[in-house]
Parts: C-alpha cells; structure tokens; sequence
C-alpha cells in the first residue's frame, strides 16, 4: 500500500515487464500536487499505469495533467475548438484507421517530447480495441554489452514527416479516419536525441527509438541505418517486454513515454471508440552517462 495525504493507493503489478492498476485514487477530488506523490511514485516502478472508473471530465483531466508537470500540445492534430491541449481520439463505426495503431513513442519527433500521456475513455467497444505498452528500460538491458556500447556513442533523427507530411501517410488516408488531422510541411522537420537515454527521475538508461518518428541515425544514411534500426525495433516489442490493457469506460491510462513505447490495436471493425488525450510537458532528452 502507498499512502498519500488525501488517499490510501491500491497499486497491482499487471505484468512482469510493467504496467499496473491503481485504485483508492479519485481523481476528481484531487487538487494539490502532494495528492499525486503515490500515483507518481507508481508510475516511477511501474511505467505504465490503470485507474479505472475515473469519472472526470476536461477540466479534471487538465487539471491532473496540470499537476503532474503541466499540458504540452500535440502537433500535426487539431484539438477540440475550447480546449487547445485536448485532442479527441476517436474511431467511428465506418472507419478503417484508428489512432496510434504502430509502435511507437509520442512525440519524439520534438525537440522535448511529453514525459506522460493521459488517455481516459469514454465509449470502447466490447471486444478489441486493446492497447500495448513495452518496457524500453528492458530493451535496452537485455542487449549485448557490445551494441550496448555501441549504441550509447549513437544519436538517431526523428521526424514526423512519414505520418503527419504533407502527402505523408495519414493525409494519403484522411478519409479513412474521423480523427482531427492536420497534416503540415513542419512535421518534416528533424531533431537528434541519443539512441539510449537517461530517464531524469529514475537515472535508469532506457533505448530511444521507434519505427513511426526515428529516420536513421545521424551521420548515416538512412539505407546504412535501415539493418540496425529494423532489429532494436523487432527487439524492443518482445512479448516479455509488454503488457497490455482491456479498456473500460471511465478508464484513464497514464503513461512514461521516456521508457515505453505503445500501439493500439485496431481489431474492432464496425463499432466506436472515443477517448481523450492530453500531455504533460517533458525536457529534452539527456544521453544515458
């Protein structure tokens, strides 16, 4: 058991890798930051987090985002008219395209992607619909000392271009999907972060990298980097590194996108699903020493 001021948390490991549901926290009643000390602490050990039932509306769920480090927006999508750090991650009946379905990171195609993600439910479907999470802290451990080393003397290129360009794949696909896009010429702009990172709450080294942002490594071609690349990826989603979650209405997932990277599933043809998103604001990444 954690204890808070205002709270006592019931925090269950969900799997081995991480992941882990939280009760005995609602959310609609917390105000301070000292309120949050267990739900971060969980979050720390855990990576990923479950809090079901939460029956908040925007305005608490800004508000938590708040308190846990402040809202950051999310480019390349509109967010909801009132509301410029909410965006609605929604799939409709007649869709083919849901959001996020590939692994990836959020965000880190900026020069200081978001430490966390929020995503609370609304409506899911009864079956399907699941969404995946693995732990890049393990990732990178359970590689060779030698890539190790390599890697750490490594940065890669990150950019949104493939996803969110102009006549990239999500504007090729517009009508595909309900969701708010706004493809952009920007989304090709580029930034460097390490291969391997130190997460700045925990000082573990985590592996940094994702086939949907990461383009190459820099200095190198991206045919050069292709090989490589193609197997941190395939590692870094083994199923010993996962965990995976059956969303519920009222369920709010948290999540550390400094040492996970996510997919949601799209095996729920002909019925709808809507969340809402918001991010906190994170730092730029720092190598691993």
């Amino acid at each position: 058991m954690i204890s808070t001021e205002a709270e006592t948390l019931r925090v269950v490991r969900v799997a081995g890798a991480l992941g882990a549901m939280v009760t005995g926290l609602d959310l609609a009643q917390v105000r301070e930051p000292e309120q949050l000390a267990g739900l971060r602490q969980a979050l720390a050990e855990h990576l990923v987090v479950f809090l079901p039932d939460q029956a908040i509306d925007l305005d608490a769920l800004e508000r938590v985002t708040d308190l846990l480090g402040g809202r950051d927006v999310t480019p390349f999508v509109d967010p909801l008219p009132d509301r410029p750090f909410v965006i609605r991650v929604i799939k409709e009946p007649d869709d083919v395209l849901n959001f996020a379905n590939a692994w990836h990171t959020d965000l880190s195609y900026l020069p200081a992607p978001p430490a966390f993600t929020l995503l609370h439910a609304r409506e899911v479907p009864d079956h399907g619909g699941d969404t995946v999470w693995s732990n890049q802290y393990l990732a990178y451990e359970q590689l060779s000392g030698g890539l190790r080393h390599t890697l750490r003397g490594l940065r890669a290129v990150h950019s949104a271009g493939l996803a969110y360009g102009t006549d990239g794949l999500l504007d090729k696909f517009k009508d595909f999907t309900s969701m708010a896009i706004a493809p952009s010429p920007d989304a090709y702009k580029e930034h460097v972060h390490p291969v391997v990172i130190e997460h700045p709450e925990t000082g573990r080294a985590a592996l940094y990298v994702n086939p949907v942002y990461t383009t190459r490594f820099e200095g190198w071609s991206e045919a050069e980097s292709q090989t490589l690349l193609t197997h941190l990826y395939r590692h870094a989603i083994n199923e010993n590194f996962t965990c995976r979650l059956r969303w519920a209405p009222g369920m709010l997932a948290i999540w550390d996108n400094r040492c996970t990277m996510h997919n949601a599933l799209n095996d729920y043809s002909g019925v709808r699903r809507e969340m809402f998103r918001t991010s906190v604001r994170g730092s730029e990444p720092t190598g691993a020493a």
